[in-house]
């Protein structure tokens, strides 16, 4: 038990408690050598770290790990690789060619005490590098809407933004829901990564096509009030 302790990184107390809920041995793996000895396949490093991975980072109950574990446990780790894989990429990217607040302030002309608010609310999210490529779209949208008359005059402020943020978190949630689960041990992680890095740009160019026929829609309909 120590030494599977130390192996997966997990403590023995909790390898004890994967054992009682039935995570671990269907009955015929462990080998028990006395009362209190027993000796454990080397495959159960791998098992454990699965299910603390599955506990900490896709926040699933026992119950259901304990489902997943007995019915499908390679497209578990199959999801876990795709999303490390797929974070590993967002990371990389989001760290190229970031741009200091100071030069986003002169390339975009918007007011660094409104870049400031929008950083407060987690609009936007500087390092200490600068604004990402990401942060930088944001930016040059806020300075379009500006010349366009979207400004504080009308009364119009970054906070209008967090509308926007709180509608879109439901939909890419169910988003990232969606690509893992269909993705997952359908198609090699590299291609999977592959697939979810094209539809990005298609798919800003969808919700926006969608939100201008909507918007026309709505005003028609007042206008019909």
């Amino acid at each position: 038990m120590s030494e599977l302790a130390e192996r997966s990184g997990v403590s023995a107390g909790t390898i004890k408690h994967y054992l009682r809920e039935g995570l671990l041995d269907d009955g015929g793996e462990v080998v028990r050598t006395s009362r209190n000895m027993a000796w454990y396949p080397p495959a159960f490093v791998e098992r454990i770290r699965l299910i603390k991975r599955l506990q900490e980072e896709r926040y699933m109950p026992l119950r259901v790990i304990k489902d997943v574990m007995d019915s499908d446990p390679a497209r578990a780790a199959a999801l876990l690789e795709l999303e490390d894989r797929i974070r590993e990429r967002a990371v990389a990217a989001a760290e190229n060619g970031r741009v200091d607040p100071d030069e986003a302030v002169r390339r975009y002309e918007v007011p660094r005490n409104v870049l400031d608010r929008l950083g407060h609310l987690g609009v936007l999210t500087p390092a200490t590098e600068g604004y990402d490529a990401d942060d930088l779209r944001i930016i040059a949208a806020i300075a379009r809407f500006r010349a366009g008359g979207y400004d504080e005059r009308l009364g119009f402020t970054v906070f209008d933004t967090l509308r926007y943020r709180e509608a879109l978190g439901p939909l890419v949630q169910e988003e990232v829901r969606t690509l893992l689960d269909r993705l997952a041990g359908e198609v090699d992680v590299d291609r999977a990564v592959e697939i979810i890095a094209s539809g990005a740009e298609p798919l800003r160019e969808l919700i926006g096509a969608v939100h201008s026929k909507m918007l026309r829609a709505e005003l028609r309909r007042h206008g019909g009030d």
